[in-house]
């Protein structure tokens, strides 16, 4: 049989900003596609025979995207950045991206953004192509393969290049508006479904490096770091305006969305003047008029990865970024939830949607970016398909929470049940479907 219902009796629909009751949705296996959404009268009786589904009792919403993941990093508290991209090998990264998809999917984020493979060229692509091909378990991916930087802009930085180690490229080096469109080529051609560059960076890492191994001594007198932040190691632009507006041009002609990695206000200002789709991070724009009002008269979206702040920063720079990005949020500026998962572990992704609650941010507001603006950061239509709302003609992704949200934020993390495409993943709390 093709068509089933899946019953709820409290579901979360963004495109209200509503919880609703009694409600019911058949969906098509063939499709993988909601095909009917309707309101029962209660007389459901109290069991449902298979193939229908039965999430009363949970908490339901559509399936989650994160819009900022890393699936070739697993967390810097395990092993640096630095010592991931240079010491492991290509296939320890490949079996851990592919434990990643899995571990994210089971937390219920059935949409991933994969936003660079820091050193592992375009393996996000075939990784995911593997999900799409149903060789492995995952959320469907939008990936980059590379990111676009200027020369010298994003690389490895360690102290033994000089006739001795080697490290891979973690960028797509590229300069000036005719070689950034060139770049813009190479990554579509290599299958990227989105692109990323870098609008700043701190590149000047090697001037007063930081201790990189254990008995390396540190520098005499350096100056000042905050975290991401200081003179020690600043932010710095890697492309001029003329540059962004390249890459962005020749993106829409390949009808790709574009995300900019910006930390500062004139990098987010720039980065929002040239028309990208995203901005991500932001962290040190928060407090600029200027960049508040260019991306408000952009309509660009800000993927603020409150959650990588957490552990780069001190309390004192988190506290402040929350205050900070309650104020974008209540002036109109498009959010949407991506942590720079990878840094920290897959399947704690939900710390992203928890921040924005400690910022105060509305509940409602908060599973809309998690959700309808995930959609439109990874493309919206340019996606070929829709997802994170419940309607006919959109992918039957469901997340069964096992207590109501509204009471508990912890329900974010007691993912009961788990349905992609109209297939069922997680159910009673247990995979299922997978090995």
């Amino acid at each position: 049989m093709d068509a089933f219902t899946v019953h709820t009796d409290l579901m979360f629909d963004p495109k209200k900003k509503a919880f609703v009751i009694s409600t019911s949705i058949v969906v098509s296996r063939k499709t993988g596609l909601i095909t009917k959404v309707y309101e029962r009268d209660d007389t459901l009786p109290h069991t449902v025979s298979e193939p229908d589904i039965d999430l009363r009792g949970l908490c339901v919403l559509p399936g989650l995207v994160d819009a900022h993941t890393h699936l070739l990093l697993h967390a810097y508290s395990e092993a640096s950045s630095i010592a991931q991209m240079r010491d492991e090998s290509m296939v320890e990264r490949i079996i851990r991206a592919t434990n990643h998809c899995r571990t994210a999917l089971l937390a219920g984020y059935t949409t991933y953004r994969d936003l660079g493979t820091e050193g592992a060229y375009d393996a996000d692509v075939h990784i995911r192509n593997a999900v799409n091909r149903g060789i492995i378990p995952g959320p469907r991916i939008y990936c980059v393969s590379e990111a676009l930087a200027s020369s010298g802009g994003y690389e490895t930085r360690h102290e033994n290049a000089i006739g001795g180690s080697q490290a891979p490229r973690i960028s797509d080096p590229c300069d000036g508006p005719v070689g950034a469109r060139a770049a813009v080529r190479r990554r579509l051609g290599a299958g990227a479904d989105v692109i990323k560059f870098y609008a700043d960076y701190r590149k000047r890492t090697l001037r007063f490096p930081v201790p990189f191994h254990a008995g390396c001594p540190e520098i005499m007198f350096p100056p000042p770091q905050e975290g991401l932040q200081g003179n020690r190691n600043p932010n710095l632009l890697l492309f001029d305006q003329e540059e962004m507006n390249a890459i962005v041009t020749e993106a829409k002609a390949g009808h790709a969305p574009v995300a900019a990695h910006a930390m500062t206000a004139e990098a987010v200002t720039m980065a929002a003047r040239a028309g990208v789709t995203t901005v991500e991070h932001g962290t040190f724009s928060l407090d600029s008029s200027e960049s508040l009002q260019a991306l408000l008269h952009s309509g660009t979206i800000l993927v603020p990865t409150l959650a990588v702040v957490e552990i780069a920063a001190s309390k004192a720079v988190l506290k402040d970024v929350l205050v900070q990005i309650k104020k974008f949020h209540d002036q109109g500026v498009k959010l949407a939830c991506g942590g720079d998962t990878g840094a920290f572990a897959h399947g704690d992704n939900a710390r992203e949607l928890e921040l924005f609650l400690e910022a105060g941010i509305p509940l409602e507001d908060v599973l809309y970016s998690a959700t309808v603006m995930g959609w439109e950061a990874c493309g919206g239509d340019l996606c070929g398909r829709k997802f994170g709302w419940i309607e006919e003609g959109v992918a039957a992704d469901f997340v069964g929470l096992a207590t109501d949200i509204r009471q508990d934020t912890g329900a974010l993390r007691k993912v009961d049940f788990v349905m992609k495409d109209a297939k069922t993943w997680k159910r009673n709390g247990k995979a299922v479907g997978m090995v």
